[in-house]
């Protein structure tokens, strides 16, 4: 047994460096995606996924064992998913529901090898970067089932990525791209339906808070690396379909439509906004911008079409006709 006595000054300070050196080493670990991932985002946000799967796996084959590529790809696959899945209703094109798709098993597999290929690296070394990617993987995976009305593999899944995503922030307080999931996390758990918040008292979900959840939201707008965009949709999607306010929804949105202008579901947020304010000229402009574009999905394609007949009409019922 080590003598109390026989712990020496020196010892000690060594003990007291290599602690910090550790310490500092586990924060010092802000994303630095390579230029590669940065080409992807652009093409997942400009609304050409098919590029944006392709570019992905390239990174996949480059870095097998990194779980960015995964990601990346299976985020590309979300806002396919989110657009065939879309409908129009109550002056509002959102994804509301979506079935259960054989097809759906792919995106699980990439959320799923997103977080397993992060945790083989947290147990060789923990950094905020894997944990940020470990919450990811559980993240993505708890869309789609909440998307598909699964609500207990919602909550679960939504639950341990809370928990990395926290971790992250211990590790690294700075890694804003955190902020996105536990901004969604809390704002929505603030705002779930009475059966829903029975569910997370019985399931032990930890509650959450909108106004932090609007906050961190903010903070992945103005500081994430990854995350900036899609923080930016979602805050602007929450205010106009929970909180009904049109006009900071339109602040918020409206910058991505710029940076983002052959994103058709960009277009159509904006268009809905826009009609809910009563500007109609600029609602007709954002819908007919979105029917001009070139959408390789052909599925994707069909139903932004019919999203836009369907926002005309009720920009048309909706008083003075604009014209078609």
């Amino acid at each position: 047994m080590i003598s109390v006595r026989a712990f020496s000054p020196i010892a000690a300070v060594l003990l007291l460096c290599t602690t910090e050196f550790l310490a500092a080493e586990a924060r010092a670990t802000k994303l630095s995606p390579p230029p590669a991932a940065h080409a992807v985002v652009e093409e997942i946000y400009s609304g050409d996924a098919e590029s944006a799967i392709d570019d992905a796996r390239r990174m996949q084959q480059e870095q097998p064992e990194h779980p960015l590529g995964y990601l990346l790809e299976a985020e590309a696959l979300w806002w396919r998913i989110w657009c065939t899945s879309a409908d129009f209703k109550w002056g509002m094109t959102d994804a509301r529901h979506r079935p259960k798709l054989a097809a759906d098993q792919h995106f699980f597999d990439l959320a799923a090898k997103v977080s397993r290929l992060a945790e083989v690296q947290l147990k060789e070394h923990e950094t905020a970067e894997m944990q940020f990617y470990t919450g990811m993987g559980y993240a993505m995976a708890a869309r789609l089932y909440g998307l598909r009305g699964e609500n207990r593999n919602t909550a679960r899944a939504g639950v341990r990525a809370r928990e990395h995503f926290l971790r992250a922030l211990s590790l690294d307080p700075d890694l804003a791209d955190a902020d996105l999931g536990l901004g969604l996390y809390n704002y929505y758990v603030d705002t779930l339906s009475g059966i829903a918040k029975m569910l997370r008292f019985f399931m032990g979900i930890p509650g959450g808070s909108k106004q932090e959840g609007l906050r961190q939201l903010q903070r992945a707008i103005a500081d994430g690396v990854l995350t900036s965009d899609a923080a930016r949709f979602y805050l602007a999607h929450n205010l106009h379909k929970y909180d009904q306010r049109y006009e900071q929804a339109l602040a918020v949105i409206s910058p991505l439509v710029e940076k983002y202008p052959s994103n058709a579901l960009f277009q159509l947020a904006r268009g809905d906004l826009f009609a809910k304010l009563g500007r109609k000229e600029q609602a007709l402009a954002c819908y007919r911008a979105a029917e001009s574009l070139a959408i390789r999905d052909p599925e994707c394609r069909e139903r932004v079409q019919q999203l836009v007949r369907a926002s005309l009409d009720a920009l048309d019922s909706s008083g003075d006709s604009v014209g078609h």
